[in-house]
């Protein structure tokens, strides 16, 4: 049971408390991601529960997810719900090793004395898999 009666905020105070546009919560409801309440004269009424649903999508937006694939996670009965988080968790460890990779590069270009950084051997290890394909 959503807990909207205890705290009824409007979509323009949880706009504001998540530094959203207002537009941006419409849509996440168009696109099936949040089912507001809404109150006697039809305005949108956010619970507790809706508050840590947009949390989570924040979090999931954040962390590279589609709106679909979050649409997918936030639905309890969704068949597909493994394939597309282990896809997710597949692409999440490529670019963390894509990440590691960068940050060594620029780790070594801040103490890199060469004055033409692609020039620098070491650096051009940073990018071999890359011109391998040439």
């Amino acid at each position: 049971m959503k807990s909207s009666a205890e705290h009824p905020w409007s979509v323009g105070d949880v706009a504001a408390r998540f530094d959203l546009p207002t537009n941006v919560l419409r849509h996440w409801e168009t696109v099936g991601l949040l089912r507001p309440e809404r109150d006697a004269a039809g305005r949108r009424r956010y619970g507790e529960d809706d508050v840590v649903r947009i949390a989570v999508i924040q979090r999931s937006k954040a962390a590279g997810m589609s709106l679909e694939q979050i649409g997918v996670l936030l639905d309890d009965g969704s068949a597909g719900r493994h394939q597309v988080l282990q896809a997710h968790l597949d692409d999440l460890d490529r670019r963390m090793d894509e990440m590691r990779r960068s940050k060594a590069m620029t780790e070594h270009a801040m103490q890199c004395s060469a004055h033409d950084i692609a020039m620098c051997p070491k650096f051009r290890q940073g990018v071999a898999d890359i011109l391998a394909r040439f």
